[in-house]
């Protein structure tokens, strides 16, 4: 019978690979707990005074007695105290509750769970200077999430938020806009793009750069004013030989010299430089702001400016050579740097390296790279008997991260034993740039970071699957950083099928999601803490439906939030595979229910 998942359920690694067996966690008090190094050394210390007290008090016995033989005064001691009454605690009550109200009495994660597949929608929180996360409020900062009602039952595909403006892919692919960027009279999301069939976006200093299912690049100005002044493409029409002109302006960004059956499958943006990855893995990028072009290096083009860029439109994409022959499957920008990997987990990076951002020590004389830079990620591990492999990259502002799945190896003299743990995976997180706001997450306040450094409550982390029947390490499923600050959701065993099947319908097996942990500036709360102090470690914050939470006050556990992973459930009368996301923008973030 399963009980509510305790928290913390993250534990560090605290026994050595080569003389500590897997058994050992097979023991029902480990299952779904997970330790810390500082819990586990409670635990011997508790263990430890137990037995020197047993000792002290069989060698105390000893020298009473050899005392009286010797004739020395007979020593009595004072009547030990009555032993204090041991009260247990009485069981909640459920008497009168159907099983899915017991379980939302006894877990408050099963109730975050049920609140998110019945209320899908947003919620968000920090600067609203910009009306971006409560457009229909004049506050300036809200201090914690507050769900914005426009979003309520809606789910989304993609969702980016700026300071000033805001932005989000609705389930049928049309792009809604909304903030003071976009329009100081309108109050509430409108759509702007629409019958593109849009997947994904990113956003620049002042543009939406949206992406469409067929592989279509759009890059639109935030401004409602700029849209309708802007120069109108020409659509065509379902009806055969009519075409009509776009309700707002656009234009279409298109790499030249495309393989058959290539085409865009990815974009990042940042402030003024946009990436584009294709499927076959060769990687574009081209200017995406109409104030600034790029000067700092972010576009990989070497010698690549305003003055010497070629003739045709100033955002027209350019293949970066010097990746060629490199399949590359992830992208990722901070505001003036890029960040490539490919297939066999190496990483690239080149724009601005003032912070030490691109994982290399800034210099005064060079500090900007613009060409594509190997990381030497094999340096972090040299001596350690563990093979690196990056497994993805994140990046926002001046920060980037890498997470590392580093394999254990023989070393060239070591014996090999079946107790040497060859072939154990453990997943590292490593975070370099500039730290002084906390945004390393490694609880040091640094400047300039340029060698990257592990997030230690990040790594090196494992728990028990028993669906496998073995110990795996704990990765992450996705990193979002903002400008300042930034949050992680943890890829760890989630439980979503609760009352559905005999084996589950026990009234006491709930329902939990992902973990996920939040750290960086926090100047405009956009950490969602309720406080306005920087945070330099990983840390949770409390479940976004407040009232719902107060409506079970009478718990005891820590209440903490938690993602709801990918289920598929019923939403409006049909069946619609969901999960909940996290987005962190220029000092704001949100939570949205995406498909």
């Amino acid at each position: 019978m399963h009980s509510t998942r305790p928290a913390p359920r993250i534990f560090k690694e605290v026994y050595r690979a080569s003389h500590q067996s897997a058994k050992t966690l097979t023991c029902p008090l480990h299952r779904r707990r997970h330790y810390s190094q500082n819990s586990l050394n409670d635990h011997l210390f508790n263990y430890r005074v137990l037995v020197y007290s047993v000792l002290g008090l069989g060698a105390g016995a000893a020298l009473f007695h050899g005392s009286r033989r010797l004739g020395f005064t007979e020593l009595h001691a004072e009547a030990p105290p009555a032993p204090a009454e041991i009260t247990f605690e009485k069981p909640k009550k459920t008497k009168g509750l159907s099983k899915e109200e017991n379980r939302d009495v006894i877990s408050s994660q099963h109730l975050q769970v049920r609140k998110s597949w019945e209320n899908p929608g947003v919620y968000a929180w920090g600067s609203n200077s910009g009306r971006v996360v409560a457009p229909d409020s004049d506050e300036t900062l809200i201090k914690q999430p507050r769900r914005i009602p426009y979003f309520d039952g809606m789910l989304l595909r993609d969702m980016k938020l700026d300071r000033n403006f805001g932005a989000a892919i609705t389930e049928n692919g049309d792009l809604l806009q909304w903030g003071d960027g976009y329009s100081k009279e309108v109050r509430e999301p409108t759509a702007t793009l629409t019958g593109k069939d849009l997947t994904l976006m990113a956003i620049s200093r002042d543009r939406i750069i949206a992406l469409g299912s067929g592989g279509k690049v759009y890059s639109l100005p935030v401004s409602q004013e700029d849209q309708a002044k802007g120069a109108k493409a020409t659509e065509s029409s379902w009806i055969p030989f009519w075409s009509s002109k776009s309700k707002v302006s656009y234009r279409v960004i298109e790499p030249k010299d495309m393989a058959w059956g290539e085409k865009v499958s990815s974009i990042s943006s940042g402030l003024e430089h946009l990436l584009l990855l294709t499927n076959k893995g060769r990687l574009f990028s081209s200017a995406s702001s109409s104030e600034r072009f790029p000067s700092r290096g972010e576009m990989g083009i070497p010698g690549l400016s305003w003055t010497t860029r070629p003739p045709g439109p100033y955002d027209q994409p350019h293949e970066i050579a010097t990746l060629r022959g490199f399949e590359i499957s992830a992208i990722a920008t901070g505001n003036h740097h890029s960040l490539a990997l490919d297939k066999e987990g190496r990483a690239f990076a080149f724009g601005d390296n003032t912070s030490g951002q691109l994982g290399l020590e800034p210099s005064s004389e060079s500090p900007f790279i613009d060409a594509p830079s190997l990381l030497p990620i094999s340096r972090l591990y040299s001596g350690t008997n563990l093979s690196p492999r990056i497994t993805s990259i994140s990046a926002g502002g001046t920060n980037s991260f890498f997470t590392v799945d580093a394999t254990r190896v023989a070393s060239p003299k070591e014996e090999v034993t079946p107790r040497t743990g060859l072939g154990r995976i453990t997943a590292d997180t490593w975070s370099c740039g500039q730290g002084i706001l906390g945004t390393l997450g490694t609880g040091r306040w640094t400047h300039v970071q340029g060698t990257p450094t592990k997030i230690k409550s990040l790594s090196g982390l494992f728990e028990w699957d028993e669906d496998a029947n073995t110990v795996i390490p704990i990765r992450l499923k996705r990193l979002s950083v903002g400008s300042t600050h930034a949050s992680a959701t943890m890829d760890n065993v989630t439980h979503v099928r609760a009352g559905t099947s005999p084996s589950t319908n026990s009234p006491n097996d709930t329902n939990w999601g992902a973990d996920v942990v939040w750290w960086g500036g926090n100047e405009y709360y956009q950490l969602g803490m309720g406080k306005r102090n920087n945070v330099s470690v990983p840390g949770y914050i409390a479940p976004l439906d407040s009232v719902a939470e107060k409506e079970r006050a009478k718990r005891k556990e820590e209440h903490r939030f938690q993602i709801t992973p990918r289920h598929v459930v019923s939403v409006g009368g049909r069946r619609v595979s969901m999960e909940q996301r996290v987005e962190c923008g220029r000092m704001v973030s949100a939570v949205y229910s995406g498909v």
